[in-house]
Protein backbone atom coordinates (compact mmCIF):
# COMPACT_ATOMS: atom_id res chain seq x y z
CA UNK A 1 0.00 0.00 0.00
CA UNK A 2 1.06 3.39 -0.85
CA UNK A 3 0.81 6.00 2.09
CA UNK A 4 -2.96 7.16 1.15
CA UNK A 5 -3.93 3.67 0.87
CA UNK A 6 -2.55 2.88 4.55
CA UNK A 7 -4.31 6.15 6.03
CA UNK A 8 -7.35 4.44 4.51
CA UNK A 9 -6.97 1.54 5.99
CA UNK A 10 -6.30 2.95 9.30
CA UNK A 11 -9.61 4.57 8.75
CA UNK A 12 -11.18 1.70 7.42
CA UNK A 13 -10.06 0.24 11.27
CA UNK A 14 -11.09 3.69 13.33
CA UNK A 15 -14.59 3.46 11.97
CA UNK A 16 -14.86 -0.34 12.74
CA UNK A 17 -13.59 0.25 16.83
CA UNK A 18 -15.80 3.78 16.58
CA UNK A 19 -12.93 5.90 17.05
CA UNK A 20 -13.20 8.93 15.72
CA UNK A 21 -9.24 10.70 15.53
CA UNK A 22 -6.26 8.39 16.22
CA UNK A 23 -2.78 9.46 17.35
CA UNK A 24 0.58 7.93 16.12
CA UNK A 25 4.04 9.17 18.10
CA UNK A 26 6.99 8.53 16.83
CA UNK A 27 8.33 6.97 20.21
CA UNK A 28 8.37 3.26 21.63
CA UNK A 29 7.64 2.22 24.88
CA UNK A 30 9.83 3.95 26.40
CA UNK A 31 9.59 7.43 25.18
CA UNK A 32 12.53 7.02 23.33
CA UNK A 33 13.47 10.04 20.77
CA UNK A 34 15.26 7.09 18.58
CA UNK A 35 13.50 3.35 18.51
CA UNK A 36 13.84 0.58 16.85
CA UNK A 37 12.44 -0.84 13.23
CA UNK A 38 9.28 -2.20 15.26
CA UNK A 39 8.28 0.73 16.87
CA UNK A 40 8.55 2.85 13.61
CA UNK A 41 4.59 3.34 13.04
CA UNK A 42 4.65 7.01 12.73
CA UNK A 43 6.80 6.39 9.44
CA UNK A 44 5.10 3.73 8.43
CA UNK A 45 2.29 5.53 8.15
CA UNK A 46 3.04 9.02 7.11
CA UNK A 47 6.59 8.03 4.89
CA UNK A 48 8.11 10.71 7.05
CA UNK A 49 11.68 9.77 7.78
CA UNK A 50 12.61 12.43 10.45
CA UNK A 51 13.20 11.48 14.03
CA UNK A 52 10.83 13.46 15.90
CA UNK A 53 6.93 14.04 14.91
CA UNK A 54 3.71 12.96 15.90
CA UNK A 55 0.76 12.37 12.75
CA UNK A 56 -3.07 12.23 13.70
CA UNK A 57 -6.14 11.18 11.80
CA UNK A 58 -9.71 11.85 11.90
CA UNK A 59 -12.70 10.84 9.21
CA UNK A 60 -11.83 13.48 7.16
CA UNK A 61 -8.03 14.97 7.78
CA UNK A 62 -4.33 13.56 8.69
CA UNK A 63 -1.69 16.05 9.78
CA UNK A 64 1.65 15.62 10.69
CA UNK A 65 3.53 17.73 13.49
CA UNK A 66 7.41 18.35 13.60
CA UNK A 67 9.46 21.24 14.31
CA UNK A 68 12.10 23.76 12.11
CA UNK A 69 14.46 20.91 11.55
CA UNK A 70 12.34 19.01 9.48
CA UNK A 71 10.15 21.71 7.49
CA UNK A 72 11.82 21.21 4.40
CA UNK A 73 12.37 17.73 4.48
CA UNK A 74 8.58 16.94 5.91
CA UNK A 75 7.39 19.04 3.12
CA UNK A 76 8.98 17.00 -0.03
CA UNK A 77 8.09 13.58 2.10
CA UNK A 78 4.61 14.32 2.57
CA UNK A 79 3.78 15.58 -1.02
CA UNK A 80 0.94 13.48 -2.95
CA UNK A 81 0.49 11.56 0.51
CA UNK A 82 -2.73 13.68 1.77
CA UNK A 83 -1.37 14.22 4.96
CA UNK A 84 -0.83 17.87 5.63
CA UNK A 85 1.95 19.75 7.11
CA UNK A 86 1.37 21.49 11.06
CA UNK A 87 5.06 23.28 11.92
CA UNK A 88 4.66 23.21 14.96
CA UNK A 89 5.65 26.76 17.11
CA UNK A 90 4.53 28.73 13.61
CA UNK A 91 1.97 31.52 14.73
CA UNK A 92 -1.36 30.16 14.00
CA UNK A 93 -0.42 26.80 13.98
CA UNK A 94 -2.74 24.83 16.30
CA UNK A 95 -0.84 22.01 18.60
CA UNK A 96 -1.51 18.16 18.39
CA UNK A 97 -3.74 18.97 21.49
CA UNK A 98 -5.61 22.02 20.13
CA UNK A 99 -6.39 20.00 16.89
CA UNK A 100 -7.44 17.07 18.62
CA UNK A 101 -9.71 19.13 21.22
CA UNK A 102 -10.92 20.95 17.71
CA UNK A 103 -11.90 17.65 15.56
CA UNK A 104 -13.76 15.36 17.70
CA UNK A 105 -17.09 15.68 18.37
CA UNK A 106 -18.73 15.55 22.09
CA UNK A 107 -18.82 12.06 23.38
CA UNK A 108 -16.23 11.29 20.76
CA UNK A 109 -14.10 8.40 21.23
CA UNK A 110 -9.48 9.04 21.02
CA UNK A 111 -7.58 6.03 20.38
CA UNK A 112 -3.75 5.36 20.94
CA UNK A 113 -1.42 3.24 21.79
CA UNK A 114 -0.98 3.97 25.29
CA UNK A 115 2.60 2.15 25.64
CA UNK A 116 3.84 4.94 23.13
CA UNK A 117 2.55 8.13 24.84
CA UNK A 118 4.06 9.19 28.07
CA UNK A 119 2.11 9.70 30.94
CA UNK A 120 1.71 13.36 31.35
CA UNK A 121 1.19 13.87 27.91
CA UNK A 122 -2.03 11.42 28.04
CA UNK A 123 -3.11 12.87 31.24
CA UNK A 124 -3.04 16.33 30.27
CA UNK A 125 -5.20 15.18 27.16
CA UNK A 126 -7.45 13.29 29.51
CA UNK A 127 -8.51 16.23 31.37
CA UNK A 128 -8.92 18.45 28.31
CA UNK A 129 -10.98 16.25 26.81
CA UNK A 130 -13.14 15.11 29.61
CA UNK A 131 -15.26 18.68 29.16
CA UNK A 132 -16.30 17.07 25.75
CA UNK A 133 -17.41 13.88 27.33
CA UNK A 134 -14.92 12.02 24.88
CA UNK A 135 -13.67 8.22 25.49
CA UNK A 136 -10.17 7.40 25.23
CA UNK A 137 -9.35 3.77 24.17
CA UNK A 138 -5.33 3.06 24.60
CA UNK A 139 -5.03 -0.72 24.80
CA UNK A 140 -4.57 -1.15 21.16
CA UNK A 141 -2.04 -0.79 18.71
CA UNK A 142 -4.57 -0.35 15.56
CA UNK A 143 -1.26 0.31 13.22
CA UNK A 144 -0.52 -3.55 14.16
CA UNK A 145 -3.57 -4.55 12.19
CA UNK A 146 -2.41 -2.99 8.58
CA UNK A 147 1.54 -3.41 8.93
CA UNK A 148 1.52 -6.93 7.14
CA UNK A 149 5.79 -6.79 6.94
CA UNK A 150 6.30 -5.15 10.39
CA UNK A 151 9.90 -5.91 11.53
CA UNK A 152 10.35 -8.09 14.86
CA UNK A 153 11.60 -6.74 18.05
CA UNK A 154 15.11 -6.90 18.20
CA UNK A 155 17.14 -9.94 19.30
CA UNK A 156 20.47 -8.24 19.82
CA UNK A 157 22.72 -8.91 23.02
CA UNK A 158 23.48 -6.84 25.29
CA UNK A 159 26.75 -6.25 27.04
CA UNK A 160 28.36 -4.91 29.90
CA UNK A 161 30.36 -1.40 30.15
CA UNK A 162 32.99 -2.01 32.40
CA UNK A 163 33.45 0.39 35.48
CA UNK A 164 37.08 1.32 33.32
CA UNK A 165 34.83 3.22 31.29
CA UNK A 166 31.38 3.96 33.41
CA UNK A 167 33.58 5.22 36.62
CA UNK A 168 30.91 4.15 38.75
CA UNK A 169 29.75 0.24 39.18
CA UNK A 170 25.77 -0.43 39.14
CA UNK A 171 25.72 -1.25 42.70
CA UNK A 172 27.02 2.44 43.51
CA UNK A 173 24.10 3.74 41.15
CA UNK A 174 21.31 2.37 42.28
CA UNK A 175 22.51 2.88 46.04
CA UNK A 176 22.50 6.41 45.28
CA UNK A 177 19.10 6.35 43.78
CA UNK A 178 17.53 4.69 46.25
CA UNK A 179 18.82 7.60 49.15
CA UNK A 180 17.08 9.82 46.91
CA UNK A 181 14.01 7.19 47.54
CA UNK A 182 14.69 7.76 51.06
CA UNK A 183 14.45 11.43 50.80
CA UNK A 184 10.92 11.19 49.04
CA UNK A 185 9.86 8.60 51.09
CA UNK A 186 9.65 5.90 48.04
CA UNK A 187 9.72 2.17 48.60
CA UNK A 188 9.87 1.45 44.90
CA UNK A 189 10.81 3.51 41.73
CA UNK A 190 10.21 2.88 38.57
CA UNK A 191 12.92 3.16 35.24
CA UNK A 192 11.17 2.65 31.75
CA UNK A 193 13.45 5.19 29.80
CA UNK A 194 16.21 3.23 27.91
CA UNK A 195 19.19 5.07 28.28
CA UNK A 196 18.45 5.24 32.17
CA UNK A 197 18.20 1.71 32.65
CA UNK A 198 21.47 1.39 30.41
CA UNK A 199 23.07 3.91 32.67
CA UNK A 200 22.27 2.54 35.94
CA UNK A 201 23.24 -1.12 35.29
CA UNK A 202 26.21 -0.06 33.38
CA UNK A 203 24.78 -2.25 30.13
CA UNK A 204 24.49 -1.35 26.73
CA UNK A 205 23.16 -2.94 23.02
CA UNK A 206 22.01 -2.43 19.94
CA UNK A 207 18.60 -2.87 20.05
CA UNK A 208 17.81 0.80 18.60
CA UNK A 209 20.05 1.98 15.75
CA UNK A 210 22.56 5.04 16.55
CA UNK A 211 21.46 4.44 20.00
CA UNK A 212 23.31 1.58 22.14
CA UNK A 213 21.00 0.95 24.56
CA UNK A 214 18.48 -3.04 25.02
CA UNK A 215 14.96 -2.74 25.46
CA UNK A 216 13.69 -3.14 29.20
CA UNK A 217 12.44 -1.83 31.90
CA UNK A 218 13.27 -1.70 35.69
CA UNK A 219 12.20 -1.11 39.17
CA UNK A 220 13.98 -0.74 42.12
CA UNK A 221 13.31 -1.04 45.59
CA UNK A 222 15.11 0.00 49.28
CA UNK A 223 16.48 -3.79 49.09
CA UNK A 224 15.94 -4.82 46.05
CA UNK A 225 16.01 -4.34 41.93
CA UNK A 226 14.07 -5.83 39.16
CA UNK A 227 14.88 -5.70 35.10
CA UNK A 228 12.34 -6.65 32.54
CA UNK A 229 14.27 -7.86 30.12
CA UNK A 230 14.59 -10.71 27.99
CA UNK A 231 17.42 -12.65 29.18
CA UNK A 232 18.55 -14.30 26.33
CA UNK A 233 19.85 -11.34 25.40
CA UNK A 234 22.64 -11.35 28.59
CA UNK A 235 25.61 -13.22 28.93
CA UNK A 236 25.56 -15.58 31.87
CA UNK A 237 28.70 -13.44 33.42
CA UNK A 238 26.20 -10.62 33.75
CA UNK A 239 23.21 -12.38 35.10
CA UNK A 240 25.32 -13.92 38.21
CA UNK A 241 26.91 -10.52 39.02
CA UNK A 242 23.00 -9.14 38.94
CA UNK A 243 21.82 -11.88 40.95
CA UNK A 244 24.63 -11.90 43.41
CA UNK A 245 23.60 -8.22 43.64
CA UNK A 246 20.08 -9.41 44.61
CA UNK A 247 19.08 -7.92 40.99
CA UNK A 248 16.05 -10.05 39.75
CA UNK A 249 15.71 -10.98 36.13
CA UNK A 250 12.06 -11.11 34.87
CA UNK A 251 10.49 -11.41 31.26
CA UNK A 252 10.52 -7.79 29.55
CA UNK A 253 6.28 -6.96 28.73
CA UNK A 254 5.86 -8.78 32.77
CA UNK A 255 6.60 -5.14 34.06
CA UNK A 256 2.99 -4.31 33.13
CA UNK A 257 1.59 -6.85 35.69
CA UNK A 258 4.19 -5.93 38.43
CA UNK A 259 3.08 -2.58 38.36
CA UNK A 260 -0.27 -3.83 38.75
CA UNK A 261 0.79 -5.68 41.52
CA UNK A 262 1.97 -3.86 43.85
CA UNK A 263 0.70 -3.56 47.14
CA UNK A 264 -1.11 -0.35 48.36
CA UNK A 265 1.15 -0.01 51.06
CA UNK A 266 4.00 1.05 48.13
CA UNK A 267 4.70 4.78 47.88
CA UNK A 268 5.84 5.14 44.01
CA UNK A 269 8.57 7.29 42.95
CA UNK A 270 8.36 7.85 39.14
CA UNK A 271 8.30 10.39 36.59
CA UNK A 272 5.40 10.96 34.16
CA UNK A 273 7.34 12.65 31.23
CA UNK A 274 9.15 9.19 31.43
CA UNK A 275 6.72 6.69 32.32
CA UNK A 276 4.06 5.60 29.78
CA UNK A 277 0.38 6.13 29.88
CA UNK A 278 -0.63 2.23 29.90
CA UNK A 279 1.63 1.26 32.45
CA UNK A 280 0.95 4.56 34.64
CA UNK A 281 -2.92 3.48 35.21
CA UNK A 282 -1.31 -0.02 36.00
CA UNK A 283 -0.81 1.72 39.13
CA UNK A 284 -3.28 1.53 41.61
CA UNK A 285 -5.28 4.54 42.72
CA UNK A 286 -4.89 3.63 46.23
CA UNK A 287 -0.97 3.70 45.64
CA UNK A 288 0.64 6.78 47.02
CA UNK A 289 2.95 8.15 43.62
CA UNK A 290 5.74 10.75 44.31
CA UNK A 291 6.17 12.00 40.84
CA UNK A 292 9.75 14.29 40.60
CA UNK A 293 12.16 13.92 37.64
CA UNK A 294 13.82 10.91 37.69
CA UNK A 295 17.27 10.75 39.48
CA UNK A 296 19.29 9.21 37.06
CA UNK A 297 18.47 11.92 34.46
CA UNK A 298 20.44 14.67 36.37
CA UNK A 299 23.13 12.16 37.84
CA UNK A 300 24.34 10.45 34.05
CA UNK A 301 24.69 14.13 32.68
CA UNK A 302 27.23 15.02 35.23
CA UNK A 303 29.97 12.78 34.20
CA UNK A 304 32.17 11.59 36.41
CA UNK A 305 35.47 12.38 36.49
CA UNK A 306 36.52 8.83 34.86
CA UNK A 307 33.90 9.50 32.15
CA UNK A 308 35.39 12.85 31.11
CA UNK A 309 39.01 11.92 30.86
CA UNK A 310 37.95 9.22 28.42
CA UNK A 311 35.79 11.23 26.77
CA UNK A 312 38.17 13.29 25.82
CA UNK A 313 40.54 10.14 24.52
CA UNK A 314 37.21 9.66 22.38
CA UNK A 315 37.56 13.23 20.92
CA UNK A 316 41.08 12.99 20.05
CA UNK A 317 40.29 9.50 18.16
CA UNK A 318 37.20 10.87 16.71
CA UNK A 319 39.34 14.07 15.87
CA UNK A 320 42.03 11.87 13.96
CA UNK A 321 38.90 11.14 11.72
CA UNK A 322 37.26 13.87 10.99
CA UNK A 323 40.77 15.71 10.76
CA UNK A 324 41.85 13.70 7.63
CA UNK A 325 38.25 13.20 6.17
CA UNK A 326 38.75 17.10 5.99
CA UNK A 327 42.15 16.55 4.37
CA UNK A 328 41.01 13.76 1.82
CA UNK A 329 37.75 15.97 1.02
CA UNK A 330 39.65 19.49 0.39
CA UNK A 331 42.50 17.98 -1.37
CA UNK A 332 40.35 15.43 -3.42
CA UNK A 333 37.57 17.94 -4.59
CA UNK A 334 37.47 18.16 -8.04
CA UNK A 335 39.91 15.10 -9.02
CA UNK A 336 38.22 12.34 -7.70
CA UNK A 337 34.48 11.75 -8.13
CA UNK A 338 32.67 12.31 -4.29
CA UNK A 339 29.02 12.09 -3.57
CA UNK A 340 27.43 13.36 -0.32
CA UNK A 341 26.85 9.08 0.27
CA UNK A 342 30.70 8.30 -0.75
CA UNK A 343 31.75 11.41 1.66
CA UNK A 344 29.82 9.62 4.18
CA UNK A 345 31.04 6.19 3.79
CA UNK A 346 34.68 7.57 3.82
CA UNK A 347 34.05 9.33 7.18
CA UNK A 348 32.66 5.99 8.57
CA UNK A 349 35.58 4.15 6.93
CA UNK A 350 38.35 6.86 9.34
CA UNK A 351 36.19 6.38 12.64
CA UNK A 352 35.92 2.35 11.96
CA UNK A 353 40.12 2.49 12.22
CA UNK A 354 40.40 3.96 15.87
CA UNK A 355 39.97 1.54 18.66
CA UNK A 356 37.00 0.85 20.41
CA UNK A 357 34.59 2.55 17.96
CA UNK A 358 31.09 1.12 18.60
CA UNK A 359 28.59 2.61 15.76
CA UNK A 360 27.89 6.06 14.59
CA UNK A 361 25.94 8.07 17.02
CA UNK A 362 22.88 9.26 14.50
CA UNK A 363 22.42 9.08 10.15
CA UNK A 364 25.60 11.41 9.08
CA UNK A 365 24.10 14.74 7.72
CA UNK A 366 25.84 15.22 4.55
CA UNK A 367 24.10 18.10 2.90
CA UNK A 368 26.03 19.88 -0.75
CA UNK A 369 25.26 23.25 -1.56
CA UNK A 370 20.93 23.83 -0.88
CA UNK A 371 21.14 20.10 1.15
CA UNK A 372 22.67 21.65 3.95
CA UNK A 373 19.44 24.35 4.84
CA UNK A 374 17.75 21.15 5.68
CA UNK A 375 18.72 21.19 9.46
CA UNK A 376 18.34 16.78 9.33
CA UNK A 377 18.82 16.23 5.87
CA UNK A 378 20.34 12.60 4.88
CA UNK A 379 21.21 11.73 1.46
CA UNK A 380 19.59 8.61 0.25
CA UNK A 381 20.48 7.18 -3.76
CA UNK A 382 18.11 9.34 -5.19
CA UNK A 383 19.22 12.53 -3.26
CA UNK A 384 22.60 11.78 -3.93
CA UNK A 385 24.76 14.64 -5.10
CA UNK A 386 27.91 14.78 -6.72
CA UNK A 387 30.39 17.30 -4.96
CA UNK A 388 32.21 19.75 -6.83
CA UNK A 389 35.17 21.96 -6.29
CA UNK A 390 32.60 24.63 -5.49
CA UNK A 391 30.19 25.65 -2.64
CA UNK A 392 30.02 24.25 0.38
CA UNK A 393 29.62 20.75 2.24
CA UNK A 394 28.14 20.88 5.45
CA UNK A 395 29.37 17.51 7.06
CA UNK A 396 27.03 16.39 10.99
CA UNK A 397 28.09 13.03 12.66
CA UNK A 398 28.91 11.30 15.69
CA UNK A 399 30.37 8.64 16.90
CA UNK A 400 29.78 5.74 20.04
CA UNK A 401 33.37 4.79 21.36
CA UNK A 402 33.97 2.43 24.50
CA UNK A 403 35.56 6.17 25.78
CA UNK A 404 32.32 8.12 24.64
CA UNK A 405 29.81 9.83 22.27
CA UNK A 406 30.56 12.68 19.84
CA UNK A 407 28.92 14.68 17.46
CA UNK A 408 30.75 17.57 15.73
CA UNK A 409 29.63 19.65 12.69
CA UNK A 410 31.83 21.04 10.46
CA UNK A 411 31.08 22.86 6.84
CA UNK A 412 33.96 23.07 4.49
CA UNK A 413 34.42 25.43 1.93
CA UNK A 414 35.41 23.51 -1.49
CA UNK A 415 35.71 26.62 -3.87
CA UNK A 416 35.60 30.11 -4.27
CA UNK A 417 32.60 31.77 -2.74
CA UNK A 418 30.69 34.86 -2.67
CA UNK A 419 31.21 37.38 0.21
CA UNK A 420 27.93 36.75 1.57
CA UNK A 421 28.70 33.34 1.94
CA UNK A 422 31.93 34.08 4.06
CA UNK A 423 29.64 36.33 6.12
CA UNK A 424 27.78 34.28 6.64
CA UNK A 425 30.16 31.76 7.66
CA UNK A 426 31.68 33.97 9.78
CA UNK A 427 29.15 34.82 11.99
CA UNK A 428 28.15 30.78 12.60
CA UNK A 429 31.91 30.72 13.75
CA UNK A 430 31.15 33.83 16.02
CA UNK A 431 28.52 32.75 17.73
CA UNK A 432 30.33 29.41 18.04
CA UNK A 433 33.31 31.37 19.64
CA UNK A 434 31.16 33.80 21.49
CA UNK A 435 29.40 31.10 23.06
CA UNK A 436 32.32 28.77 24.24
CA UNK A 437 33.98 31.81 26.18
CA UNK A 438 31.09 32.34 28.33
CA UNK A 439 31.76 32.85 31.99
CA UNK A 440 28.41 32.47 34.30
CA UNK A 441 27.43 32.25 37.49
CA UNK A 442 26.22 28.84 38.95
CA UNK A 443 22.42 28.57 38.39
CA UNK A 444 22.61 29.87 34.77
CA UNK A 445 20.37 28.20 32.19
CA UNK A 446 20.71 27.40 28.76
CA UNK A 447 18.27 30.46 27.71
CA UNK A 448 20.28 32.94 29.81
CA UNK A 449 23.48 32.24 27.25
CA UNK A 450 21.86 31.29 24.30
CA UNK A 451 21.55 34.86 23.08
CA UNK A 452 25.81 34.43 22.80
CA UNK A 453 25.33 32.35 19.72
CA UNK A 454 22.53 33.62 18.02
CA UNK A 455 23.68 36.87 18.56
CA UNK A 456 26.00 37.25 15.53
CA UNK A 457 23.27 35.91 13.01
CA UNK A 458 20.14 38.18 14.91
CA UNK A 459 22.37 41.44 14.32
CA UNK A 460 21.60 40.28 10.83
CA UNK A 461 18.33 39.58 11.17
CA UNK A 462 18.57 35.81 10.65
CA UNK A 463 17.54 33.19 13.26
CA UNK A 464 18.03 29.33 13.13
CA UNK A 465 14.65 27.00 14.16
CA UNK A 466 16.23 25.01 16.64
CA UNK A 467 18.25 24.85 19.81
CA UNK A 468 21.71 25.66 19.97
CA UNK A 469 23.05 22.90 21.74
CA UNK A 470 22.03 19.41 24.06
CA UNK A 471 23.02 17.01 26.29
CA UNK A 472 25.30 14.48 24.92
CA UNK A 473 25.22 10.92 26.62
CA UNK A 474 28.16 8.35 27.68
CA UNK A 475 28.32 6.19 25.18
CA UNK A 476 24.71 6.45 25.16
CA UNK A 477 21.91 8.87 23.50
CA UNK A 478 23.52 11.79 21.23
CA UNK A 479 20.82 13.75 23.01
CA UNK A 480 20.51 13.74 26.22
CA UNK A 481 18.39 16.41 28.88
CA UNK A 482 18.30 17.65 31.34
CA UNK A 483 20.38 21.04 30.51
CA UNK A 484 20.82 22.88 26.72
CA UNK A 485 21.06 25.44 24.60
CA UNK A 486 17.42 27.46 23.56
CA UNK A 487 16.45 31.37 23.90
CA UNK A 488 12.93 29.74 24.09
CA UNK A 489 11.81 27.06 26.58
CA UNK A 490 10.11 23.80 25.05
CA UNK A 491 8.63 21.56 28.46
CA UNK A 492 8.96 18.53 26.31
CA UNK A 493 12.48 19.39 25.84
CA UNK A 494 13.54 18.75 29.25
CA UNK A 495 16.73 21.46 28.78
CA UNK A 496 16.20 24.06 31.36
CA UNK A 497 18.16 22.57 34.55
CA UNK A 498 21.04 25.03 35.33
CA UNK A 499 24.58 23.59 33.91
CA UNK A 500 26.50 21.49 36.23
CA UNK A 501 30.34 20.79 36.45
CA UNK A 502 30.57 17.38 34.16
CA UNK A 503 27.57 18.17 32.01
CA UNK A 504 29.17 17.57 28.34
CA UNK A 505 26.73 20.19 26.09
CA UNK A 506 26.91 20.66 22.77
CA UNK A 507 27.30 24.07 20.63
CA UNK A 508 26.23 24.43 16.80
CA UNK A 509 24.50 27.73 16.05
CA UNK A 510 23.82 27.63 12.13
CA UNK A 511 22.44 29.73 9.60
CA UNK A 512 19.93 27.91 7.06
CA UNK A 513 19.06 29.51 3.61
CA UNK A 514 16.33 27.45 1.78
CA UNK A 515 17.10 26.49 -1.91
CA UNK A 516 20.78 28.06 -1.65
CA UNK A 517 22.79 26.92 1.58
CA UNK A 518 23.18 25.53 4.97
CA UNK A 519 26.13 26.44 7.39
CA UNK A 520 26.61 24.91 10.86
CA UNK A 521 29.37 24.92 13.12
CA UNK A 522 29.46 22.66 16.45
CA UNK A 523 32.11 21.92 19.15
CA UNK A 524 30.86 19.75 22.05
CA UNK A 525 31.75 21.97 25.79
CA UNK A 526 32.30 20.41 29.32
CA UNK A 527 30.64 22.07 32.13
CA UNK A 528 33.40 23.13 34.33
CA UNK A 529 33.93 25.39 37.87
CA UNK A 530 36.15 28.48 37.88
CA UNK A 531 36.74 30.38 41.35
CA UNK A 532 34.56 31.15 43.81
CA UNK A 533 33.49 34.28 45.59
CA UNK A 534 31.36 36.64 47.55
CA UNK A 535 29.71 36.50 44.53
CA UNK A 536 29.19 33.07 43.94
CA UNK A 537 30.77 30.39 42.20
CA UNK A 538 31.78 30.91 38.57
CA UNK A 539 31.42 28.57 35.94
CA UNK A 540 33.03 28.10 32.28
CA UNK A 541 33.06 25.42 28.91
CA UNK A 542 36.09 23.73 27.70
CA UNK A 543 35.91 22.82 24.40
CA UNK A 544 36.63 19.44 23.87
CA UNK A 545 35.98 18.62 20.21
CA UNK A 546 39.51 18.48 18.25
CA UNK A 547 38.92 19.41 14.34
CA UNK A 548 39.98 22.19 12.34
CA UNK A 549 37.69 24.73 11.56
CA UNK A 550 37.28 25.82 8.09
CA UNK A 551 39.62 28.92 7.13
CA UNK A 552 38.21 29.26 3.84
CA UNK A 553 35.55 30.44 4.87
CA UNK A 554 36.54 32.91 7.57
CA UNK A 555 36.27 36.85 6.65
CA UNK A 556 38.85 37.68 9.80
CA UNK A 557 37.91 41.80 9.40
CA UNK A 558 34.11 40.98 11.14
CA UNK A 559 36.04 39.20 13.95
CA UNK A 560 36.88 40.68 17.30
CA UNK A 561 40.22 40.47 18.69
CA UNK A 562 39.07 38.54 21.49
CA UNK A 563 37.03 35.86 19.03
CA UNK A 564 40.10 35.78 16.70
CA UNK A 565 42.75 34.81 19.65
CA UNK A 566 40.02 32.01 20.92
CA UNK A 567 40.07 31.07 17.60
CA UNK A 568 43.96 30.92 16.95
CA UNK A 569 44.20 29.20 20.46
CA UNK A 570 41.84 26.32 19.56
CA UNK A 571 44.09 25.86 16.19
CA UNK A 572 47.12 25.50 17.85
CA UNK A 573 45.49 23.02 20.56
CA UNK A 574 44.03 21.03 17.72
CA UNK A 575 47.45 20.71 15.69
CA UNK A 576 49.42 20.01 18.90
CA UNK A 577 46.49 16.94 20.02
CA UNK A 578 45.88 15.85 16.56
CA UNK A 579 49.33 15.90 14.62
CA UNK A 580 51.11 13.26 16.09
CA UNK A 581 48.37 10.87 14.84
CA UNK A 582 49.34 11.90 10.98
CA UNK A 583 51.86 11.43 8.21
CA UNK A 584 53.99 13.76 7.13
CA UNK A 585 52.20 15.16 4.33
CA UNK A 586 48.73 15.74 6.47
CA UNK A 587 50.46 17.02 9.06
CA UNK A 588 51.99 19.53 6.98
CA UNK A 589 48.11 20.81 5.51
CA UNK A 590 47.01 21.01 9.67
CA UNK A 591 49.56 23.48 9.63
CA UNK A 592 48.04 25.55 7.23
CA UNK A 593 44.41 24.68 8.35
CA UNK A 594 44.96 25.53 11.58
CA UNK A 595 47.44 28.78 11.39
CA UNK A 596 47.02 31.80 13.30
CA UNK A 597 44.60 34.78 11.37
Amino acid sequence: MNIAGRVSALREIMEDRNIDVYIIPSADNHQSEYVGEYFKSRKFISGFKGSAGTVVVTKEKAGLWTDGRYFIQAEKELAGSGIDLFKMGEEGVPTVNEFVIENIEIGGKLGFDGRLIAAGEGLELKEELEKKNVIIKYDEDLIDSIWEDRPALSEEKAFALDVKYAGESFQSKINRIRNVMRENGATTHVVTTLDEVAWIFNIRGNDVSYTPVVLAYAAITLDKAYLFINENKLEDSVKSEFNESNIEIRPYNDVYDFIKGLDEKEVIMLDPERVNYSLYNNISENIKKVEIENPAVLMKAMKNETELKNIENAYIKDGIACTKFMYWLKTNVGKIEISELSASEKLLKLRKEQEGFFDLSFETIAGYKEHAAMMHYAATEESDYKIKAEHMFLVDSGGHYLEGTTDVTRTYILGEISEEFKTHYTAVARGMINLSMAKFLHGCRGYNLDILARGPMWDMGIDYKCGTGHGVGYMLSVHEGPAGFRWYIVPAKHETTPFEEGMVITNEPGIYMEGSHGIRIENQLVVKKLEKNINGQFMAFNAITMCPIDLDGINPSLMTEREKSYLNDYHKNVYETISPYLNEEERNWLKEYTRAI
